[in-house]
């Protein structure tokens, strides 16, 4: 086995603006996040993935970066984030931060001085193209909607936007350019920092032709990707990052990577390559879409059962798995893909065990520990998240139904994720003594951190378990993974194996109570049930046939 710590790592990630205000304006902080350290030393994380606390002016909330070696006033100073630094690695947490270099924002000193002139210095940082009869240099469509190019009239020549018009595109082909992104990660490792996670990591390689999408739809602008998500130098420029930079540092990298395929994800993160150690792959967040992500469709747990398997058995001694079912991005995991009314307890529990059990590493975002759950606000003036904001108003212009409109941004909405955070069950979730950025859930009153720790059957001590399970058992790290019971409507189960043990992980996805059969080779087996989300664990017996899963039941033996 190739041990690494980032393997055998539980990662937990902090969304500031929502995590924890200390000083009253509604918004999360530095001191904030400091204060809480302690309720995740006792949950047993690692590691911490914080998302952009940089000089921003929060077009895409802090995904716009002003100053990369900056940090943004309501979320304190960099004197407060060297004591949420030196505090964490003294609770023996180790730090990533979030490296966002596919784009800045217009107004970093860069693109300003890009801007300015068809003779700047820097106009070559970014990407910056002619118009195409009296029209944007090509069709892409913007990942926030509308065209991915913006007039500028000063030199009359368009920028490629990928996201918002406030987020121009870096020109990676640019080697200047380049040296400035190691030079400000070098500057970051320097200061003690773990890692990185980086964002859509797999775009800043475009194809220099800037052809024309392949038109799929009436509209003028299609999507790109082809052109765009993995292309055509970016091993190259994963591989340069690595030898100039991250190579010299003792240090963790997963590359948030749209669209990205298995085969590609075992390039990226083969050991022998020396790019990234891991990806996040999207493929089971796209299993409720339909037509685009807010074409909300039901999912199947076939499907789930086909992409945990594709991703697991073709990483599997060739790279390395993330594991995650939601994040800033993404709705809550337990109103997604499990209850979050009568069973919500149950389901996370559930949804939790069928995570941490795989090969990878586990990736918790905040909340997810007490069964956070997404939120209906009744009202577009409700939300804050630019792709929500977009996505409603470019809908209503074309005639869509509100309520159907509120329905997806309800069931797939960004905002589901950014609530704050649940602490106690006083004003405002215990978050904040001031009027929160966004509102907080409505169910903080039942659904909080305080009464989650202070209950040893609740969600947040199923976690601690799970997590200490995964440091006393290797085979829970390190194990090959077989599915079982391809066709069982109900059940998702599945096998770890390594150096003759055998793990028998069954879970029930569903309320009902369905009879589930371990394989032949495993009835009448001893086992001991490592975990359970109904019955206590410790107990060993012989398994037998026929055994009748609970709602959402988790089961988890060791052979």
């Amino acid at each position: 086995m190739d041990r690494q710590w980032w393997k055998e790592s539980v990662v937990y990630q902090i969304y500031p603006r929502s995590f924890m205000d200390s000083d009253g304006d509604g918004i999360g902080d530095l001191p904030g996040m400091t204060s809480k350290l302690d309720y995740l030393k006792t949950l047993g994380v690692d590691v911490i993935w914080l998302s952009p606390v940089y000089d921003s002016p929060n077009d895409d909330n802090g995904y716009d970066i002003r100053d990369y070696r900056a940090i943004l006033p309501e979320f304190g100073t960099m004197a407060d984030w060297e004591t949420f630094l030196r505090e964490a690695h003294a609770r023996g947490i180790k730090l990533i931060m979030d490296l966002v270099v596919n784009h800045s924002s217009d107004e970093h000193a860069w693109f300003v001085e890009s801007s300015a002139s068809k003779i700047s210095a820097k106009r070559d940082y970014y990407i910056w193209k002619p118009g195409k009869d009296g029209a944007e240099p090509n069709n892409w469509v913007s990942v926030f909607g509308g065209s991915a190019w913006k007039h500028d009239e000063r030199t009359d020549e368009y920028f490629l936007h990928l996201f918002s018009r406030k987020q121009p595109d870096l020109n990676w082909n640019n080697p200047v350019l380049r040296k400035e992104v190691y030079d400000m990660m070098t500057w970051w490792l320097d200061k003690g920092i773990d890692g990185f996670r980086m964002d859509v990591i797999n775009y800043i390689s475009k194809d220099e032709a800037y052809p024309d999408a392949p038109s799929h739809s009436e509209s003028r602008f299609q999507w790109g990707g082809q052109y765009f998500a993995d292309g055509p130098r970016i091993h190259e420029f994963l591989q340069e990052m690595n030898r100039e930079v991250l190579s010299k540092y003792d240090c963790m990298t997963v590359g948030e990577m749209p669209g990205v395929q298995p085969e590609e994800a075992a390039l990226y993160t083969a050991p022998e390559r020396g790019e990234v150690n891991m990806v996040f792959q999207f493929e089971h967040m796209d299993l409720d879409s339909g037509n685009g992500k807010w074409d909300v469709r039901p999912w199947h747990l076939k499907a789930l059962k086909e992409v945990t398997y594709k991703w697991q058995h073709s990483l599997n001694g060739r790279g390395w798995n993330s594991l995650y079912m939601n994040n800033h991005d993404q709705p809550r995991m337990v109103s997604r893909f499990g209850d979050d009314g009568e069973y919500r307890v149950l389901s996370a529990k559930m949804l939790a065990t069928f995570l941490h059990m795989q090969q990878g590493t586990p990736y918790i975002y905040q909340g997810e520990e007490i069964g956070m759950t997404n939120v209906r606000f009744p009202s577009i003036a409700d939300y804050r998240d630019i792709e929500t904001l977009n996505y409603y108003r470019e809908a209503m212009e074309g005639g869509a139904d509100e309520a159907a409109v509120l329905r997806s941004i309800h069931a797939k909405g960004r905002d589901n994720a950014r609530t704050p955070f649940q602490w106690d069950d006083s004003p405002n979730g215990g978050f904040t003594t001031g009027a929160p950025w966004l509102a907080i859930n409505p169910n903080y009153g039942t659904v909080n951190a305080a009464e989650a720790v202070a209950d040893p059957d609740s969600i947040f001590h199923y976690y601690r378990k799970l997590i200490e399970l995964r440091k006393k058992h290797d085979i829970i790290v390190y194990g090959d993974f077989d599915m079982l019971d391809w066709d069982h409507p109900e059940v998702l189960a599945y096998t770890r194996s390594l150096d003759g043990r055998k793990l028998l992980i069954a879970l029930n996805f569903y309320g009902g109570e369905p009879e589930w059969n371990p394989p032949a080779d495993a009835v009448g087996s001893e086992a001991e049930l490592l975990i359970g989300n109904y019955r206590e664990p410790g107990t060993r017996s012989k398994l037998s046939s026929g055994i009748r899963l609970k709602p959402y039941e988790a089961l988890v033996y060791l052979l």
